[in-house]
């Protein structure tokens, strides 16, 4: 099966998500965690530095459920779009002026 390579976006949500989970993890080892969510440490540690970018989603509820996350707090959280990505470039009073007319 040929991978598709991965968006800008994807590869952020990614970094967004191992960013949440190494915050929710906080003191735990990774080691614990990964062995409570039955996953492997490698795979663990592979998601919270964003090398895989799309998880399973059985593997991502698994260690939100170790780490007492609700999945709709983890989809919240990594579905935000940046302050940057809300607007094209060009997308302001001018460009809406511009659609007007």
């Amino acid at each position: 099966m040929v991978r598709l390579p991965l968006t800008p976006a994807e590869v952020e949500r990614g970094q967004r998500l191992g960013a949440l989970l190494r915050r929710a993890r906080g003191e735990r080892s990774m080691l614990d965690v990964a062995l409570a969510a039955h996953v492997s440490p490698e795979t663990l540690r592979k998601i919270e530095t964003g090398r895989v970018a799309t998880p399973a989603f059985p593997t991502i509820a698994a260690i939100a459920d170790v780490l007492g996350l609700s999945l709709d707090a983890v989809w919240a959280e990594i579905s935000r779009p940046e302050p940057d990505a809300l607007a094209p470039a060009g997308a302001g009073r001018h460009a809406q002026e511009r659609l007007a007319s």
